[in-house]
């Protein structure tokens, strides 16, 4: 079984990547008694009644909260959900993350509704050594997304120190992410370290053999991720809709199946320069029409069968990877001893069709590897599939994953004080 180090309740991490992480982090600092703004990622999936449905990445924040609380800092966090477009909407209020900060806390939360309201900072000066306000949706306001200096000074005034500790929303430069960070003492907190503990150690120095697998439908999203994993991984491993593009680079018909035709070039040079480490599918499950949102009666008639790559008819497209490539990917994965795995291997929203994602996560739970799942479609899966506690780490950030991995500069990041 692979190394489970809890993805819910994420710990303090004394040890930092010396090359990624040299940065100061709330350890570094003094907060008794200081006005501290939080940046946290808070994005939690809700149902059509406003309940949240999965409070993961609110159990995230719990460690770094707990640790400035305690140290009798007067906390103000800041976060987004959804995409409000800079402007308030009822469907996107942060109401119920207060709701359920507090019952994790076991603290009440000062909830302000409007940051720019007179008011605002006359409400935040009413908290105490040891209590927590959380801010209304960060996005409610266009000067959030443009990383508007004026609204970024609207968040500095509340506050006398800054800490990041939203990962997932590290790759965006935004007023509350980037833009604060120049106004006040900048720092991480521990979920901010957590994530890149694990990723840069993964990238810097991994336990060999390292495999790498990329699944998805996007090719556009992953191209620059495969070329800056290439030289770093024993193998990489291409399932999931983008495969198909490689496919075709490699000359195969693929019938109807996702193709980034643009792409089919960039995929024949990463084919070339990645010879003997990349592994891509080598049979498929097929269907005469795409299954999500099919009607009952056109879901009776849906044509499924599996077949060689070779053999993929002009009117049929892979929605899944086959026996015979479960096989060989799940065999790759069993011999590592560092797996990251970014992307679904098929339309796993179909239980019909999240047969390969299911032996991948499967496999990789069965290892004895540091095992990475880098957040987006690939947590989900891993969550929904049910083998959460079997991977060492899940991120909270699909794309900001992605960016690290690419190798990219995290804005949210960069800014913060060096040690």
């Amino acid at each position: 079984m692979g190394l489970s180090l809890s993805a819910l309740n994420p710990q303090p991490f004394s040890l930092w990547s010396e090359a990624t992480m040299n940065k100061k982090t709330i350890d570094d600092i003094v907060v008794a008694g200081k006005r501290v703004l939080v940046r946290e990622d808070l994005n939690t999936p809700q149902d059509s009644t406003g309940a949240i449905t999965d409070d993961r990445r609110i159990r995230a924040a719990l460690p770094t909260l707990n640790a400035l609380l305690e140290r009798g800092a007067k906390v103000i966090v800041a976060a987004h959900l959804g995409r409000p477009k800079g402007t308030p909407d009822p469907k996107y209020t942060l109401a119920p993350v207060a709701k359920r900060l507090g019952e994790l806390l076991g603290k009440p939360i000062l909830f302000v509704s409007d940051i720019t309201a007179p008011d605002a900072a006359a409400k935040l000066a009413i908290l105490k050594d040891g209590e927590i306000a959380l801010l209304e949706n960060v996005r409610y306001y266009p000067g959030e997304e443009k990383n508007d200096p004026e609204f970024a000074k609207v968040l500095a005034s509340f506050a006398d120190i800054y800490v990041n500790d939203a990962f997932g929303a590290a790759h965006r430069a935004h007023a509350s992410t980037e833009g604060v960070a120049h106004l006040l003492p900048a720092v991480a907190g521990y979920l901010m370290g957590k994530e890149i503990d694990f990723l840069a150690k993964a990238l810097e120095a991994p336990a060999r053999p390292f495999v790498a697998i990329l699944g998805g439908a996007k090719v556009k999203d992953k191209i620059g991720v495969v070329t800056n994993l290439l030289p770093k991984v024993d193998a990489l491993i291409i399932g999931g809709g983008m495969a198909y593009t490689f496919l075709k680079a490699q000359g195969k018909e693929i019938g109807t199946s996702l193709l980034a035709e643009d792409f089919v070039e960039a995929c024949k040079s990463v084919l070339v320069q990645g010879a003997g480490k990349i592994s891509l599918p080598v049979d498929a499950t097929i269907v005469d029409k795409f299954p999500l949102g099919l009607s009952p009666e056109d879901r009776a008639t849906l044509k499924v069968k599996s077949v060689s790559v070779d053999n993929i008819p002009a009117d049929m497209e892979g929605v899944d990877i086959g026996p015979k490539t479960i096989e060989a990917f799940s065999a790759v994965v069993k011999s590592a001893k560092t797996v990251i795995w970014n992307g679904p291997m098929g339309v796993f929203e179909d239980d019909e069709f999240a047969t390969g994602t299911r032996a991948i996560a499967q496999a990789i739970a069965d290892s004895d590897s540091l095992s990475i799942i880098g957040g987006g479609d690939s947590a989900a899966a891993i969550e929904q599939l049910g083998f959460a506690d079997k991977v060492s780490h899940i991120s909270t950030g699909g794309g900001a994953s992605l960016e690290f991995l690419e190798g990219k500069q995290l804005p949210g990041l960069v800014a913060l004080l060096d040690k």
